[in-house]
């Protein structure tokens, strides 16, 4: 058996990311019930509406489900006794020393995830005692890795380094891109942004048609001298651009990022003075529709690439 649908107690080795503005009770629950395993993101939520995302995902899906918390989030000990309190089973960590609260978790029984970007990070996670690592390339969305490593040269270092479970997440939005992860060592993938444009997602309508709407080249990683992050291109990212031209230091990029930027783009709907978090696969994404559609169709496709490579073997008589 796969040994992440093992862990987890899932059908599919396919993980909806937990995004930021994106990732509710409703579309965590809808991925759950088509056999994923579905995310909700706690970056967004204060301590009390992450308690009520909990208890309605558990009334919407008897199927596993998990939180994905930010390790740097300033109300921490609120959100992991909420997420303790609430009896979730499985947390992803992100943005953060995972030494930090996983034996904590663990302790409580809870099966810990954490998401890095390079291979010190993913022997840090693996001696915190973390049960697999979701290793994210450069083409992710939102916060990413400072090496800016792709996934594909990614996925075999971490597999090479470490011996749990690895997810691949960064670029991955189609079957075929499953495939690729799964040839390359992957154990399951993490999927973010073709989930952010599904229907029971919680991003902003306007949001999702700008990602439909995206071209190879929207996308840019910006704002390395405070955490890089993956922006769609708008009037911020144009003037966080020219900022950096110019050489603008950390106090100048917080200065223009200002607070609940992203929730103002993402959650609230304005595209040109939001931040817009999202991948680069967003330029393959073209149709927003229910996240059991999403899954089903990329789950299909693998399959149907696995058999198609399986009877290129067989007629080469490999």
């Amino acid at each position: 058996m796969n040994p992440i649908c093992k862990l987890f107690n899932i059908q599919y080795p396919i993980i909806q990311a937990g995004m930021v503005w994106c990732s509710g009770w409703k579309l965590a629950s809808a991925v759950s019930n088509a056999g994923g395993l579905g995310i909700i993101g706690a970056g967004s939520m204060y301590p009390e509406v992450l308690r009520t995302h909990i208890q309605k995902c558990k009334s919407a899906t008897d199927q596993p489900f998990g939180v994905n918390i930010p390790l740097l989030y300033p109300n921490i000990q609120e959100i992991i006794e909420v997420v303790i309190e609430e009896g979730v089973k499985i947390v992803f960590s992100s943005a953060g020393n995972p030494a930090t609260w996983t034996g904590t978790l663990k302790e409580k029984g809870i099966t810990v995830v954490h998401v890095i970007a390079n291979t010190k990070f993913a022997l840090k996670a693996q001696e915190a005692g973390v049960d697999a690592i979701v290793a994210e390339g450069f083409e992710a969305g939102g916060h990413n890795g400072r090496e800016e490593t792709t996934t594909i040269c990614l996925i075999p270092m971490i597999k090479e380094t470490v011996q749990i479970p690895v997810i691949a997440a960064g670029g991955i939005g189609s079957g075929k891109a499953m495939l690729a992860a799964f040839a390359l060592g992957a154990d399951a993938v993490q999927i973010g942004s073709a989930f952010a444009v599904a229907g029971e997602s919680s991003a902003h309508p306007a949001f999702k048609n700008k990602i439909i709407s995206a071209v190879e080249g929207d996308t840019k990683l910006a704002m390395k001298k405070l955490v890089p992050v993956r922006l769609l291109k708008n009037e911020f990212a144009d003037a966080v651009s020219v900022a950096e031209a110019e050489g603008a230091d950390r106090s100048r990029l917080m200065e223009l990022l200002g607070r609940a930027r992203a929730k103002l783009g993402m959650f609230e709907g304005d595209m040109e003075n939001g931040e817009l978090e999202i991948g680069q696969v967003s330029a393959l994404l073209k149709e927003i529709k229910p996240a059991k559609a999403i899954l089903d169709e990329i789950w299909l496709e693998f399959k149907s690439g696995l058999q198609r490579f399986n009877s290129l073997f067989h007629e080469l008589n490999l």
